[in-house]
């Protein structure tokens, strides 16, 4: 099962438009401002769909939207490829961020519940972050092949090649499994000892809602992890920024890619890493925390630490990402493991403008110094959740 699993996250991320998009938009005569625009609207899908998407996955087969997702997002790259202008652009990303968000929640969901089916529920965290390691080893190969392609054939050939993956990929969602008695409801009534967690089975997406929504508000310590989770995920997005902190250490340009190279290598490995040791949850995650501001301070040379603190991040992700799983039911497990989402994606664009405003009056590795306090914060409170 874990083949199917890591294959569909690999095709996932294997895009090789993923590297030279921004510069496909430019090449067809989008100013800076207009190439913001389309990343404004990309945020804005997703937000709108990230919910809905979660709702669906909990109402009807998870495997089906995972099928789905790969063939809605690359009917965006066809867009961009054969069609290329702003409005397809902007047509594009609305699909792109529809596709991701019918992964989001599905994809969590499904792993986790497959894994207690065949009880292998406590390696729920190994297995979501090799999968998630896979989809990073994905870009990198991506990114690697890149160069090559658009040299023999240019932005078509990449576009082509974005495509057929896609398609791969939905080929690779129709050979998940899913055992799942009955949409909408547990399949195991062990799985919720809450009346609420089956009540109004039948009654649609609102009921749904309702009865998620009332699951949260009833238990305090998933309040607290579904906060903590959207907390940690959200705030990494700080990643954008890493190209902006290896350029401000002094390095020549061409040496500004290996810099952030290290990162990634870390957060790969932090992937393959999880699901060991997630009893020290709380130290690994400060002492990670400790390593992006030192790292951060200390000029190219603290790139091997911040390379680490990113691992560290990596890990911490999937061993949150497993307390969530543990505390919910699986009639709504979808839907709020969406919320978590949605709530990552309110911290990244407020992350975003915070980074923005602080840009003006500090320099890169300050601003990263700093965003290793919230990492410490989430850290403290990670330790107050129960196991």
């Amino acid at each position: 099962m874990t083949r199917r699993l890591y294959a569909y996250a690999f095709l996932d991320d294997f895009i090789l438009l993923y590297p030279v998009y921004a510069l496909l938009f430019a090449e067809t005569g989008l100013s800076a401002a207009q190439i913001s625009t389309l990343f404004v609207i990309w945020s804005v899908a997703s937000f709108a769909f990230e919910v809905p998407s979660g709702l669906l996955a909990d109402l009807f087969s998870r495997r089906l939207l995972l099928v789905i997702s790969p063939i809605v997002t690359g009917a965006g790259y066809a867009l961009w490829t054969f069609l290329p202008g702003y409005p397809s652009f902007a047509a594009g990303f609305v699909l792109w961020g529809a596709g991701t968000a019918l992964t989001s929640g599905a994809w969590e969901a499904l792993v986790y519940e497959e894994l207690a089916r065949i009880g292998r529920a406590g390696s729920y965290a190994r297995v979501i972050g090799r999968a998630r390691a896979m989809g990073s080893t994905a870009m990198l190969a991506a990114s690697a092949l890149a160069a090559p392609v658009l040299a023999w054939g240019g932005h078509p050939a990449l576009g082509a090649a974005s495509i057929a993956v896609c398609l791969l990929g939905a080929v690779a969602g129709m050979a998940l499994p899913e055992t799942r008695a009955s949409p909408g409801q547990d399949a195991d009534t062990a799985d919720s000892a809450d009346p609420a967690d089956s009540a109004g089975g039948q009654g649609g997406a609102r009921a749904l809602l309702r009865d998620a929504l009332a699951a949260v508000r009833r238990a305090p310590a998933l309040r607290l992890t579904l906060l903590l989770a959207s907390l940690l995920t959200g705030v990494t997005a700080i990643d954008e920024y890493l190209p902006m902190l290896a350029a401000g250490t002094g390095v020549a340009l061409a040496a500004v890619p290996l810099l952030v190279l290290v990162t990634d290598v870390g957060a790969v490995a932090g992937g393959w890493l999880a699901g060991r040791g997630t009893r020290w949850l709380t130290p690994v995650l400060a002492l990670a925390a400790v390593c992006l501001a030192v790292g951060a301070a200390t000029g190219p040379a603290g790139f091997a630490l911040v390379g680490v603190a990113f691992g560290g991040f990596r890990w911490a992700m999937a061993a949150a990402d497993a307390r969530l799983q543990e505390q919910v039911g699986d009639r709504y497990r979808a839907t709020i493991t969406s919320a978590a989402g949605f709530g990552s994606e309110v911290v990244a664009v407020l992350l975003f403008a915070a980074y923005g405003a602080g840009s003006a009056w500090a320099p890169p590795w300050q601003i990263f110094a700093a965003a290793a306090v919230p990492y410490l914060l989430i850290a403290l409170g990670l330790r107050r959740i129960p196991r």
